[in-house]
């Protein structure tokens, strides 16, 4: 018996081993399997990650452009500002001076209207007489002066555009 059973755990050695062999090549097999995939994985891995480091790219890329014109169309409109606002300073300069014209003038027409209303009544008392002497018409004769009759010279926004 003891033959036998050398000769029987011999073979469940031989089997074992013939069965850990394939069990040792399954493992194998499964781990070469496991590090392709790992590797493919890892490949498709950088692959979206330089895909996407080109796409961030692209975006700023884009970014800097928009930005650019931006910066060029703000430097417009500001340039565009200032030169209004320079032009606008100067149409204020220019409407003061004229409104302290248009101040002067209608004082002096003031002063000349009062100042001919205070001859004129001396006048016409004195025309009445002649016109009642000679037996012509009454205080509506042509010696009466043209600018009595004169209104103030009034200004609009629109006069002050060149």
């Amino acid at each position: 018996m003891g033959s036998l059973s050398g000769n029987s755990s011999g073979s469940t050695q031989i089997q074992n081993s013939g069965s850990e062999g394939d069990l040792q090549v399954l493992m194998e097999q499964r781990k070469r399997k496991r590090m392709q995939s790992n590797r493919e994985s890892a490949r498709r891995s950088r692959m979206r990650k330089q895909q996407h480091l080109d796409e961030l790219s692209g975006q700023v890329s884009q970014l800097t452009r928009e930005n650019e014109e931006i910066l060029t169309k703000t430097k417009i409109t500001t340039q565009h500002y200032m030169n209004l606002e320079s032009e606008n300073l100067v149409l204020r300069a220019q409407m003061d001076e004229l409104s302290q014209r248009l101040d002067s003038l209608n004082e002096i027409l003031n002063y000349m209207n009062m100042r001919n209303v205070n001859n004129n009544n001396h006048s016409v008392e004195m025309f009445e007489s002649c016109d009642n002497v000679f037996g012509t018409g009454g205080s509506e004769s042509f010696m009466s002066p043209w600018y009595l009759n004169q209104q103030p010279i009034m200004a609009a926004a629109d006069m002050f555009q060149y």
